[in-house]
């Protein structure tokens, strides 16, 4: 069933929007006559659920081991009957990414619900908590602006952020009807997923197709490598890959972090076997995702 990403501004009341979901999807399931949706469950993961303290989000090393929780706990949960709301910081588009690769892998649909609160409100409600013992806490004020400064914001006209659900600070309740149809459908109806080359598992491999993921996924990093040396001062642009082309981000990427996400790439696509004239496609559309 399907995955529910928010997003948002930290402190900016996405643990509040994803409790009124939690309430309308609940509410929806136990009035509803229909069997298929009468056995649904829905399951909401945070940082509380899941013991977290927001300190962690000071230093990279424990905000990736945060993030790593987060996504072994909706990777478990993901399932023909339950509905997951992940109620994360998820402000890194190529974590989003990933969970929206886990959930097509199980053929399930996924949408982005965007608590729409301005930054001076958050940095408001996030005094208020950190003066209030009896509240939830905020957080540490240089977190609280690191994690502003980091944040990426969803684009709908992207795959993984789409359908995109914007909830605007003022309005009373997210659009619940609207989710609800977009991810579990509406009466008569079911929302299906067909997975793509880059999530179904095939039982077997190519004997060259790990070598071939290593060296076209090296030449791409190369030729990214050489074009910044060629380019030196100069921000963005564009790389041509025949029919793909890749953007470039304003500041220069290095290789240490270009090798970290080839890394990650290989390993989340070494059992999801690609067709070998897909492999340049896929990467530079993960690339892309994550600069």
């Amino acid at each position: 069933m399907p995955l529910i990403l928010i997003s948002g501004y930290p402190s900016s009341g996405k643990t509040y929007r994803s409790k009124q979901l939690l309430d309308f999807f609940t509410s929806k399931i136990q009035s509803s006559q229909e069997a298929r949706y009468q056995k649904l469950t829905v399951v909401l993961i945070n940082d509380q659920s899941l013991h977290l303290s927001r300190n962690l989000y000071r230093e990279a090393k424990t905000e990736k081991d945060a993030r790593a929780a987060e996504y072994s706990a909706v990777k478990r949960a993901l399932g023909r009957d339950t509905i997951v709301i992940a109620d994360g910081l998820n402000y890194i588009k190529g974590f989003r990414y990933q969970l929206y690769c886990e959930a097509k892998a199980v053929q399930t649909p996924s949408c982005v619900v965007h608590v729409g609160t301005p930054i001076e409100k958050c940095r408001e409600i996030n005094g208020k908590l950190l003066e209030n013992e009896n509240e939830d806490g905020g957080y540490a004020s240089d977190i609280f602006e690191e994690l502003i400064y980091r944040f990426e914001e969803p684009n709908g006209m992207t795959r993984w952020d789409s359908p995109l659900f914007t909830v605007p600070y003022d309005d009373a309740s997210p659009p619940g009807d609207e989710i609800w149809a977009a991810v579990v459908g509406s009466e008569g109806t079911v929302k299906t997923v067909k997975p793509n080359q880059a999530t179904v598992m095939k039982p077997a491999a190519d004997s060259d197709y790990l070598y071939e993921l290593d060296k076209v996924s090296q030449e791409i990093v190369n030729m990214i490598l050489n074009w910044q040396k060629d380019h030196v001062g100069e921000g963005g642009g564009e790389i041509k890959f025949g029919e793909a082309i890749l953007q470039l981000p304003s500041s220069p990427v290095s290789l240490p972090q270009l090798q970290r996400m080839r890394r990650q790439y290989i390993v989340l696509n070494r059992q999801h076997v690609l067709s070998k004239a897909r492999i340049r496609e896929n990467f530079i559309e993960y690339l892309c995702s994550n600069f």
